[in-house]
């Protein structure tokens, strides 16, 4: 696995660059308007093939988003228990305790939670084709 050095621009920006594609713009200019660099905007397209790679719906609310993280993260630094971030954010606690425990890296004897590490694993197991 790679390191994540710079994060991918996320799926949000990645759905609004198509989104604005399929209006007809080129790739250069739906770039431009979603944020990202002309390269990037035409390496995604190149790879595509001039077809969207992934759903422009947006997700449900089954998995943690970026912002959910980021509040975990913040909480976890407070010394707040899991039970206690569960109710903050709305979720399970056993759904906060799995991510703990897959994110987790231990740094000097502790623990240590990092939002834009666990978003980087987060998004590169969702990428398709899953090997078996």
């Amino acid at each position: 696995m790679r390191s994540p050095g710079r994060p991918e621009p996320s799926r949000q920006v990645q759905r609004e660059f198509w989104r604005v594609v399929a209006t007809g713009v080129s790739t250069a200019q739906a770039s431009i308007a979603v944020g990202v660099s002309v390269p990037v905007g035409t390496r995604w397209f190149r790879h595509a093939g001039g077809m969207r790679p992934l759903s422009l719906d947006e997700p449900s609310g089954r998995y943690l988003s970026f912002a959910e993280r980021e509040e975990i993260a913040l909480l976890r630094a407070q010394d707040r228990g899991v039970r206690e971030i569960a109710r903050r954010i709305g979720r399970s606690p056993a759904t906060i305790s799995r991510e703990l425990r897959r994110n987790a890296a231990t740094r000097s004897g502790k623990l240590e939670y990092r939002a834009l590490v666990a978003q980087w694993k987060a998004q590169q197991a969702a990428k398709r084709p899953k090997t078996a």
